[in-house]
């Protein structure tokens, strides 16, 4: 029986370390943290606009343009991720394939780019 404790002996250790870290990270700010609350910190923020506002009111679409571009380039790097891990094995064809699709998002961002979608005046 002592034999099956000693198996879980450094598990228990790491899970008493993690827990030992995780409340003292979580206790540290409370400690630490320079405190000077000011009405502009202490205001909601929801998309540039007070969230307590009238629901009919009219808002930027920017912030959504701005949102949906930063979801397909964030894609692009989730699909080169695993293109990367497996580079050696696809040969010719996996390169040029990738090379197609990094030209097209190229393209997309140089034309979001011209449009001035990405300018914030």
């Amino acid at each position: 029986m002592s034999e099956l404790l000693a198996d879980y002996f450094p598990l228990v250790v790491f899970i008493g370390v993690a827990l030992a870290i995780s409340l003292a990270l979580m206790i540290a700010p409370f400690i630490v943290a320079y405190k000077n609350p000011d009405p502009e910190k202490l205001s909601a923020y929801e998309c540039g606009f007070n969230a307590f506002d009238d629901a009919r009111m009219k808002f930027d679409v920017r912030f959504y343009l701005v949102a949906i571009l930063f979801i397909i380039f964030d894609l692009e790097v989730a699909f080169l991720f695993p293109w990367a891990i497996t580079f050696g094995e696809l040969g010719f064809f996996g390169f040029w394939s990738m090379m197609v699709f990094l030209a097209v998002l190229t393209i997309g961002f140089i034309y979001e780019w011209k449009k001035g979608a990405l300018e914030w005046d």
